[in-house]
């Protein structure tokens, strides 16, 4: 008999096909604390979860039984999903389930906000009739600017299409075709602040996506802009957009996600040209019906069928092939993960060659866990091993797969290149043991890197001092390094260097490094 706990309040219809489940045994306990979570977690082989529950590394290491964690909604920032895989824990999510409310809520902010709904309200519950006081905007033939064309951006898109509102989007990881099958005009971040009367942002919270919405783009765009904000706290800065606000410079703010929540920022809020909703996007009996029904359902199947769906850290695949081709997997998805964040532009082409002792076992897990790296850093949780070959697919991405018999410097290889729009990358990985995965060729050069935790990729003449400098760099802003691989190609006399730090090193300290004599490019990412 499995046990499953269901610690945050779940639709009923979830609960029910987890007690019918053959198997089974379901408990009920909700407002745990995190000692109580703690003390009881240890008799469950699974856990169901809202956003309440914080499943940390010190909750996971206090399951001794626990198989799977089944998040019924598309966040995962409760929890630790590193920590859970260690362990060989599964974690699965509802990405689809409540994509259409969270775009329908946007859409609802963006028109109350351009027609002052709820200060008119809000007026009339005092006994007062001002009317000429809530004069408004119409959306008809007005531009939105959608930042972010993924599942909820691209509704939010369509809804506006059907508002006859000129639709502009700014997506870098999406192609040109993509966008027009879409009929969506594609355009620079810069050019969207210009020309639009509203935006929308709808991208996961990221070091690139932080503070995305600040005192220099608001400066870019339209005087009276309105800005709708139903994706995460932190991509617009809170203090930026009340200045902007004060100085009529943004006619209007409609916030769902706030940088702290709940929000302690009063000041915002007091504004009359702010209207704001406490994270509702995902708030309507049909998303909650529906996350609690899919997540109820996989965590299920998971038991009674050994079935895995909609995991971010394990592919669908069979436990006895997993178990033999868990360290490819893991080995294409960091290979994925450096790419993205190494190559510029919209990812319009991945060629992948596979050669070796790889091609005793099937390949596409593994082809599947290179596109999930590949759009991890774009999408974060919202891809997962089941959806990462649609999304790509719907984004444009051309994915060729090949096998080679030819032999090469190692026993099994992973060979890829990755074309955008603006440039092309390549790297090559391999395997040495269960546990001994290693990238072995970045473009030219020729290297050995362990891809995991915070890196640095810098490209540089090879010219005396240079390490020196780095080295010194780093070490007088308190940054240790951990690795340090070095490539040199004397063809063109340029260099690689690729560090591993404690810790994500500040921006601040990255100017520093690109300021360096020699230096020709840093970049920092995380694997």
């Amino acid at each position: 008999m499995k046990k499953v706990l269901i610690s945050d309040t779940l639709s009923k219809e979830g609960i029910e096909i987890l007690k019918k489940a053959q198997g089974i045994e379901v408990d009920v306990m909700t407002n745990l604390t995190k000692e109580e979570l703690r003390g009881v977690i240890k008799e469950y082989d699974g856990l169901v979860i809202r956003s309440a529950t914080k499943v940390t590394a010190d909750i996971i290491e206090a399951a001794d039984r626990l198989k799977v964690v089944g998040r019924a909604g598309i966040g995962l920032d409760n929890v630790d999903a590193s920590a859970a895989s260690k362990r060989g824990i599964v974690v699965m999510n509802t990405p689809g389930g409540n994509t259409i409310t969270t775009a329908e809520h946007a859409i609802a902010m963006m028109l109350s906000l351009a027609r002052k709904i709820p200060q008119a309200t809000g007026s009339m519950k005092a006994g007062k009739w001002e009317k000429s006081a809530f004069m408004g905007a119409e959306v008809y033939n007005k531009t939105l600017g959608v930042v972010g064309i993924g599942r909820v951006g691209s509704i939010v898109a369509n809804r506006a299409q059907g508002l006859k509102m000129n639709v502009l989007a700014f997506d870098p990881f999406l192609s040109p075709e993509a966008a027009e099958k879409m009929g969506i005009t594609l355009v620079s971040f810069e050019k969207l602040l210009e020309e639009a009367d509203f935006i929308t942002v709808h991208t996961p919270l990221t070091s690139e996506t932080r503070n995305l919405i600040n005192r220099e783009t608001i400066g870019k765009m339209k005087k009276g802009v309105f800005i709708i904000n139903c994706a995460r706290g932190g991509i617009v800065n809170e203090n930026d957009l009340k200045e902007a606000l004060v100085s009529k410079k943004v006619a209007g703010a409609a916030l769902d996600v706030f940088e702290e929540e709940p929000t302690k920022n009063r000041e915002l809020l007091a504004l009359d040209s702010v209207i704001a909703t406490p994270h509702l996007g995902a708030s309507t009996d049909e998303a909650q019906r529906n996350v609690a029904i899919a997540i109820a359902q996989q965590v299920a199947d998971y038991f009674t069928k050994g079935e895995i769906r909609n995991a971010v850290n394990f592919p669908s695949v069979s436990g006895e092939i997993l178990n033999l081709i868990r360290p490819y997997l893991t080995l294409a998805e960091k290979m994925g993960l450096f790419l993205s964040q190494t190559v510029k532009g919209g990812i319009e082409v991945v060629e992948i060659e596979y050669s070796g002792d790889i091609l005793d076992y099937p390949v596409e897990p593994v082809t599947i866990a290179l596109i999930k790296g590949l759009l991890t850093p774009i999408l974060k949780e919202t891809v997962n091993y089941i959806n990462a070959p649609l999304i790509a697919k719907e984004r444009g991405i051309k994915v060729v797969e090949s096998r080679s018999t030819e032999l090469k410097d190692y026993k099994s290889m992973i060979a890829v290149r990755m074309k955008t729009a603006q440039e092309q990358g390549f790297t090559a990985g391999t395997i040495f043991s269960q546990s001994d995965f290693r990238i072995v060729r970045i473009d030219k050069f020729t290297l050995d890197v362990i891809p995991e935790g915070n890196m640095i990729v810098l490209y540089n003449y090879d010219k005396p001092g240079v390490i020196g400098n780095i080295g010194t760099t780093l070490g007088n802003n308190n940054v240790n390094i951990a690795r340090l691989h070095l490539s040199r190609q004397q063809v063109d006399g340029q260099a690689l260097v690729v560090l591993t730090t404690d810790g994500q090193v500040p921006e601040e300290v990255l100017q520093k490094l690109k300021a360096l004599p020699n230096v020709i490019s840093v970049i920092q990412l995380e694997v």
